[in-house]
């Protein structure tokens, strides 16, 4: 039954959301591959290493970067593979960078209450953050990835698909 009914709601949805989210699915499938890979060799693809974008925003690509925001969001807590702070960092950064908006990945560390190393990773466009807000504050940035993108006009920004 539960199946049925968010089958329902998946197809209930309009054509840019259920693509979005379809997009999502994908993208956070091939981000999560890329964990299988050695980090040296997957660094390179994330951008300029230990650089970051503009934090001002154009407001024109706030709409598009809510939608990158909540479908990886969403999308995640249903993946078949586990969907932590990377894979949806790194898939949020390349849903970004198919729009033409450019986007930094953080990395970071801390202690947990056990004193163990913990690290985590987030993702910010202009002002907003796209993944992993919630926490970022606990951790210290140890690296940081910006991925400039090209600028796209208001028509092109509008249509994501």
């Amino acid at each position: 039954m539960k199946l049925a009914r968010k089958l329902r709601l998946l197809l209930g949805l309009d054509k840019t959301a259920l693509l979005s989210y379809l997009e999502a699915f994908l993208l956070l499938g091939w981000a999560r591959t890329l964990l299988f890979r050695k980090f040296s060799k997957v660094a390179p693809s994330l951008g300029e290493r230990g650089q970051e974008t503009g934090r001002e925003s154009d407001s024109a690509l706030t709409p598009s970067m809510w939608r990158v925001a909540h479908s990886i969001q969403t999308v995640s807590q249903y993946t078949p593979w586990d969907s932590k702070c990377l894979v949806r960092a790194i898939a949020g950064m390349k849903m970004l960078e198919r729009r033409g908006i450019g986007s930094t990945l953080y990395l970071g560390t801390a202690k947990d209450e056990d004193g163990k190393l913990i690290a985590h990773a987030w993702l910010r466009s202009g002002s907003h953050y796209i993944s992993g807000a919630e926490v970022m504050d606990r951790f210290v940035v140890v690296d940081k990835f910006a991925k400039s993108a090209g600028t796209r006009s208001i028509t092109e920004v509008s249509h994501d698909w």
